[in-house]
């Protein structure tokens, strides 16, 4: 796992030295295992790497005997098979990363379509004078570019491209809506007016300087839920999570895992233990000090039902204070999600105990219909049915000082594309959470937290082999006696039935709304005057709500907190200044 970044100008001369190495300089902390450069031409592009396979000749860029060029953000997992079916091939190295140069001098700009794994990709061909872009179908690795008169620029965070002067720190006034109603922002826009995302599966074609073609792979299959028996469902769906967990487990460093007590979890180390002949090595966040449901009980009982080594991860509300401010400075590309809190300190955790690569069960509730307002959806309406993500956060508050315009159209249109194909609505509602809710916040969180410990995320849930043998599956396999993911839980009660698949659990929370109130009048005071905030929001309303208590205030009064802080680092480019409460009183009112 790495940074990258780079930039095809529209001159001959190429693009200035300058911003190209400030980019390379910003993305320092996704590589720290070495950074090497690239110039030919009209492109120049930076790697800076974190060593995960070939170790010893896996230094990127990685080149092909007919001149083109490669630096990459990822892991290719069928690797071997792809040098396999390329015997013509001359391979200098055994880095997973160097069969996609010659699949793009045999397929061109289809040459991603046979790539299994997570990946960023920019590839650099100067004899036919493009350079490519490609990102992985789910979007697990992020990639970003700027549209510019002198050319276009890419890179792993858009905070690179914001340090080197490349775009503007101005907001995009939509987007800034949908961050304070969803927690994240949809479609290829970002937060930032200057930048796009390379979407999830896209490939995009840049000749003298100008994007002239893209490309996309779907991350799920077409087609409607196809016929299948309870049998049949549990056999391919056993085959391709074993299939998915072994290819993400190859790696030349230390692995291991985030348990909760959570099912999707206890299925990834379930097969990590039936795979591993050494004990798993498990991490598990708990909150002490809180209310909040406690995991470990469960999470001990499968570790120990693994033979799996469980390091237990304290979150307390001094950590909360202390390390906010930090946390949001990495989420440059802003998802106001509670959970970046425990997964920071997991990452931290990891990379202490010598872990450079973990497993985790991100994307379980997404393939196979875990979450409760996919039952919602599949109801009629005079039955309680609704549409997902109808209420915005701040809805009803009174805090705004003019609602968020806007703010659904991007999820809107997410729905009007996941329709059709003969898709049921809950396979339409899954596609929709697919499209931007799991990349531009599940995965974004995950990217950030442990690219700023130097740790690599897999996730095992999210592999087309998986997708292939899930998300077809009928309805009444995925939802069953009101419970979701039922096929996962009918696997896992034959697998680890320790893990107790069938009991009902309540969802993960973080008590950042008890850890606000605690701070009081202090706190709202401080977030209230912040530049940001004070323009949003009403003479006087965010005291009174951080003030309040109740669950849909405390989760508002997160919400602003988050953008204060993310704002202070990424738009008014000012470091963190200690914890929560000395970085926003170190804050210049205007």
């Amino acid at each position: 796992m790495c940074g990258i970044s780079g930039m095809m100008a529209t001159g001959r001369e190429g693009p200035a030295q300058g911003p190209v190495e400030a980019m390379g300089s910003a993305l320092a902390h996704r590589g720290p295992d070495g950074r090497r450069s690239y110039r030919a031409g009209d492109v120049a592009m930076t790697h800076n790497r974190l060593a995960i396979v070939d170790l010893e000749t896996g230094d990127q860029p990685l080149f092909e005997p007919d001149g083109a060029a490669l630096v990459a953000n990822g892991e290719i997992y069928n690797d071997p098979e792809l040098r396999a079916a390329l015997p013509g091939a001359r391979f200098a190295t055994r880095s997973d990363c160097e069969p996609p140069l010659f699949l793009y001098r045999r397929d061109g700009a289809a040459f991603a379509d046979a790539l299994r794994g997570m990946w960023a990709i920019a590839l650099h061909d100067p004899r036919a004078g493009r350079l490519l872009l490609s990102r992985d179908p789910f979007g697990i690795k992020p990639l970003y570019y700027v549209e510019r008169p002198d050319g276009v620029a890419f890179a792993s965070e858009p905070q690179a491209l914001l340090a080197a002067g490349l775009a503007a720190r101005e907001l995009d006034p939509v987007a800034l809506g949908e961050l304070l109603e969803l927690q994240f922002t949809t479609r290829r826009e970002t937060i930032f007016g200057d930048i796009r995302r390379v979407l999830p599966g896209e490939t995009v074609t840049i000749s003298g300087g100008r994007i002239v073609d893209r490309r996309r792979r779907a991350a799920l299959p077409a087609g409607g839920p196809a016929e299948s028996g309870e049998a049949a469902a549990l056999a391919a769906l056993d085959a391709a999570l074993d299939d998915s967990v072994r290819v993400h487990r190859r790696s030349d460093v230390p692995y291991g895992m985030f348990l909760s007590g959570g099912i999707d979890s206890s299925a990834v180390l379930a097969l990590m233990a039936r795979q591993d002949e050494r004990p798993v090595r498990a991490f598990t966040a708990f909150f002490p000090e809180a209310p909040a449901r406690d995991e470990r009980p469960e999470a001990g009982v499968v570790a120990a039902a693994c033979g799996a080594v469980l390091e237990e991860v304290p979150v307390t509300r001094a950590d909360f204070l202390a390390e906010l401010p930090a946390i949001a400075a990495a989420m440059d590309d802003p998802a106001a999600d509670y959970a970046v809190v425990p997964t920071w300190l997991l990452a931290r955790a990891a990379r202490r105990a010598g872990t450079k690569v973990v497993l985790s069960g991100e994307g379980g509730d997404e393939i196979l219909g875990g979450y409760g307002r996919y039952r919602a959806v599949m109801r009629p309406w005079w039955l309680g049915g609704r549409a997902m993500r109808r209420r915005g956060t701040m809805d009803g508050l009174d805090v705004l000082r003019e609602p968020s315009r806007g703010w659904r159209d991007g999820i809107e249109a997410a729905e009007v594309a996941a329709r059709g194909e003969g898709r049921s609505r809950l396979q339409a509602a899954q596609a929709v959470d697919c499209a931007d809710w799991l990349p531009n916040d599940l995965l974004a969180k995950l990217d950030r937290c442990l690219m700023a410990h130097g740790v690599e995320g897999r996730t095992p849930f999210l592999d087309p082999v998986v997708a292939q043998a899930a998300f077809r599956l009928p309805d009444a396999l995925k939802i069953r006696s009101g419970l979701g993911k039922w096929i996962l839980r009918r696997w896992l009660a034959d697998a680890l039935p320790s893990a107790k698949p069938f009991a009902r659990k309540r969802g993960f929370t973080v008590p950042v709304g008890e850890w606000i109130l605690a701070e009081g009048q202090r706190l709202g005071e401080l977030v209230a005057r912040q530049p940001a905030i004070a323009r949003l929001a009403r003479p006087g309303a965010v005291e009174r709500l951080f003030a309040r208590g109740g669950k849909r205030e405390g989760f508002a009064a997160w919400t602003l907190l988050f953008l204060a802080l993310w704002h202070r680092r990424h738009v008014l480019d000012l470091p963190p200044a200690g914890g929560i409460l000395d970085t926003l009183a170190d804050t210049p009112e205007g």
